[in-house]
């Protein structure tokens, strides 16, 4: 439960300041994070066909 409110507070206080950013700058962090979920998801899906044959 602490954890979720940790979260949420964390949430909320990034929200808050990318609604002060310039949109500019919000895509382009928005674009990084998504470059680096996808290569982060890539690499879980490559070690989990090679680690599910043990």
């Amino acid at each position: 439960m602490l954890f979720l409110v940790a979260a949420l507070l964390l949430f909320g206080a990034v929200l808050g300041t990318v609604a002060h950013a310039p949109l500019t700058f919000t895509a382009v962090a928005a674009a990084v994070i998504v470059g680096w979920l996808g290569i982060f998801a890539l690499r879980e899906r490559h070690a989990r066909r090679h680690s599910s044959t043990h």
